[in-house]
């Protein structure tokens, strides 16, 4: 049988009705696939963390460690009023970072092993979707090589975010939904469970909710009967309302990603090449791959396209149509959860387009080779010093200070940019360089306040702390299109400061102020 005639499994076939599996096997698994599923999991784990550490920390990731980092009673506060939807990401980070100390390649760790979670879960979702079994495990194996190559996927497991946890959640709780799906189960206990997981799911992270759409879509593509259909909306009902409190706080929080509001309006190339891919070149063989295999599902009357397709797109087309026509809730890292979806429709296209001939298989294998190299640039640059952010040069900056201060040198900081990408950053990610110097401007520590930042004064309010501090050192953030003297520096001068020395870093510069002290 060709992969052109591979139909779906009885979950989402469009003949046949299966039998109602016996309570204690309807969850069951054929585990044969489950040691190609570890193997290729533990190979993505590898894939990822392999130069993790590399990167300098980014704003984002700021915000989790100093979240995490927090007295944990505080941590509540914080949450109370900002970030309510990473809550459970914080708490995690808070032991962990007890556990294994906060350096890059320590709070990016996690993420690296839920890449692999994510990638064992995309090989038995993928195995458990196809028949028959032999194009069923041709296809989980090249969805689980596609997945560990996507550039997005080794976006969110080289970072501290909650993003690369919440895809495995997602890719899991589908292949559960799937085996309830499946086997038409009734029970109750058994869609409880559901419900607790997917409630557990939004706690994670809060746009999993959106998968309460991309399963609804698939039942009734499937038409299970009214009391699977019963059975579905309930769970779905009692899974939102366990997660009330996490939907309601992020609601009354929206305002903090309001920014988004300002940024370019959402493009081409935000949503069909830098949202998975990275690169043009390995985009378009990706979608070409990817219609390939919508219209091969769509020919075999499977009813699997549903889900996939629903999986990919739904989300996405919710949050920019909120994002357009209600309030900023798009951005690229938001739908990282939807990468399973977009390996196995790749892996169909592969299978569907080099599915004949006597060497077959080794084309196969030629074809996901050249996809990997078609994406080894950007996976690559991912690694680099400065791929985080557009160019965060946070550790650089610090390890400057570290090289170049003294003890009793005066540090201030650039306040005039977003909170994210503020150089403070590099004091609160980096302390070890900044021992012995005075924070002159420091007014609240964030450990004292209820939102994720410090508070801070300028200049001209602590210039009597100034008299007999010689030395101030200056980072300031720069981009190409600045032309105008940086507050501090005017500030600094008009106090009778002079800049001894500029050092540029990447895209913050270092200025060494010095003066007779008084």
């Amino acid at each position: 049988m060709s992969t052109t005639e591979v139909g779906t499994r009885a979950a989402i076939r469009g003949t046949g009705r299966p039998p109602v599996a016996a309570p204690t096997r309807w969850l069951a698994a054929d585990m044969g696939i489950a040691p190609v599923a570890v193997l290729l999991g533990i190979l993505g784990s590898l894939f990822t963390v392999v130069g993790s550490w590399i990167p300098a920390f980014w704003g984002d990731e700021a915000a989790s460690i100093i979240s995490a980092e927090r007295p944990l009673a505080t941590i509540w506060r914080e949450l109370g009023r900002v970030d309510a939807v990473h809550g459970a990401y914080y708490v995690f980070l808070h032991f962990w970072i007890d556990a294994f100390g906060a350096s890059e390649l320590s709070v990016r760790l996690p993420s690296s092993i839920a890449v692999g979670v994510a990638v064992a879960g995309t090989v038995v979702l993928a195995d458990r979707l196809f028949t028959p079994v032999a194009a069923a495990r041709r296809i989980a194996v090249m969805a689980g090589a596609v997945m560990i190559m996507l550039p997005r996927v080794g976006y969110m497991g080289a970072e501290g975010r909650s993003y690369a946890i919440g895809t495995a959640v997602a890719v899991w709780l589908t292949i559960f939904f799937v085996a309830l799906l499946r086997h038409r189960i009734t029970g109750l206990l058994p869609w409880l469970a559901f419900a607790v997981l997917f409630a557990l799911s939004i706690y994670v992270f809060l746009y999993l909710v959106l998968l309460a759409v991309v399963y609804g879509i698939a039942v009734v593509a499937a038409r299970p009967g009214r009391a699977v259909i019963r059975r579905w909306l309930g769970a779905i009902a009692v899974g939102v309302m366990l997660a009330a409190p996490v939907i309601v706080y992020a609601l009354s929080e929206r305002g903090q990603i309001s920014f988004l509001a300002h940024r370019n309006s959402v493009t081409f190339s935000q949503m069909f090449v830098i949202q998975w891919f990275g690169n043009p070149w390995f985009a378009i063989a990706c979608w070409a791959l990817i219609l390939v295999a919508v219209v091969t599902l769509l020919r075999s009357r499977s009813r699997t396209v549903v889900l996939l397709v629903g999986w990919l797109a739904l989300p996405m087309g919710i949050l920019i149509f909120g994002n357009i026509f209600i309030a900023p809730m798009y951005s690229i890292r938001y739908l990282s959860f939807t990468t399973p979806a977009v390996s196995i429709l790749v892996a169909v296209g592969v299978s569907t387009v080099f599915s004949r001939g006597v060497a077959a298989g080794w084309i196969r294998v030629a074809a996901v080779v050249a996809l990997f190299g078609l994406a080894l640039p950007t996976n690559v640059f991912e690694r680099t010093q400065f791929a985080k952010d557009g160019g965060s040069d946070l550790r650089q900056a610090a390890q400057v200070i570290g090289a170049q201060a003294r003890r009793g040198d005066a540090v201030v900081f650039d306040e005039t940019t977003r909170p994210s990408r503020k150089p403070r950053l590099a004091l609160r990610l980096y302390p070890q360089y900044f021992t012995g110097l005075s924070d002159v401007t420091l007014q609240t520590p964030y450990t004292e306040r209820s939102g994720i930042w410090d508070s801070v004064r300028p200049i001209v309010e602590i210039a009597p702390s100034l008299r007999r501090i010689s030395t101030v050192w200056d980072i300031e953030l720069t981009t190409p299109a600045s032309v105008s003297t940086p507050v501090n520096v005017g500030a600094l001068e008009h106090l009778g400061y002079t800049i001894s020395r500029q050092i540029p870093v990447h895209r913050t510069i270092v200025y060494e102020f010095t003066r007779e002290t008084t």
